[in-house]
């Protein structure tokens, strides 16, 4: 399993976007995540299609565009031509959560669905087969540089099974808290794309931070060899 690296520009120096792109890139960055607030789903405010557009210009990977936004179905068109690779809505602001999915995928854009650390995985029960990819916060979506809750590599495992059983291959996707010191329990669990804003953009230097990552991910099998040895 190859795991892709998603820097979060929640993070980034917002005056200097483009060259934080750059940098990240310049690591091997896989996606660049650009996380949507609107102030009243979560609490605080970030960034609409114009910057997202202006994004696109300048990145040379997909865009990975996480909605956390009230009424996500008024805005797909709008950042579906901003650019968006990837588009994920939140099940609990998306009552009609298959005729949501299908719009994104019938525009040519990958779909997914967000779980909240207090929505559990059964939730997504009746959609499992509808996902191309699934994202599992494991810090309260609003603000960067939180900690990973624990205990959240069991739910990531239920998820993994619950996609399994309905025949779906869809990667997980992982945001909150995610660094060096448990990249690898949360690849075990079964992510394959990790999320991490702090852990490399307020570093020193951001494309070393991926690399470093990246390289942590990679022992997720080794460590768990080691474990059960």
């Amino acid at each position: 399993m190859s795991v892709r690296i998603a820097p979060s520009i929640l993070s980034a120096d917002f005056a200097a976007l483009g060259t934080a792109i750059a940098a990240v890139e310049a690591g091997g960055a896989d996606l660049i995540h650009v996380d949507v607030m609107d102030g009243h789903f979560v609490p605080n405010l970030t960034i609409g299609p114009p910057v997202t557009k202006a994004l696109h210009r300048v990145a040379q990977v997909p865009l990975d565009v996480h909605l956390m936004i009230t009424d996500p179905d008024r805005y797909i068109d709008a950042f579906v031509d901003a650019g968006a690779a990837m588009l994920s809505v939140h099940i609990e602001t998306t009552p009609h959560l298959h005729r949501t999915l299908s719009y994104i995928r019938d525009k040519g854009v990958q779909a997914g669905v967000v779980l909240n650390p207090s929505t559990p995985v059964s939730a997504l029960e009746e959609v499992a087969e509808a996902v191309d990819f699934t994202l599992v916060m494991t810090v309260n979506p609003g603000f960067g540089g939180q900690t990973f809750i624990p205990g959240s590599e069991a739910k990531i495992e239920r998820l993994r099974h619950l996609l399994d059983a309905a025949g779906n291959l869809a990667p997980i996707e992982v945001d909150g808290g995610v660094d060096c010191s448990n990249a690898a329990r949360i690849v075990n669990a079964g992510a394959e794309i990790l999320v991490a804003g702090a852990a490399i953009f307020q570093t020193p230097d951001p494309a070393a931070s991926v690399r470093a990552l990246r390289a942590a991910s990679d022992t997720a099998g080794v460590n768990l060899a080691s474990e059960k040895g």
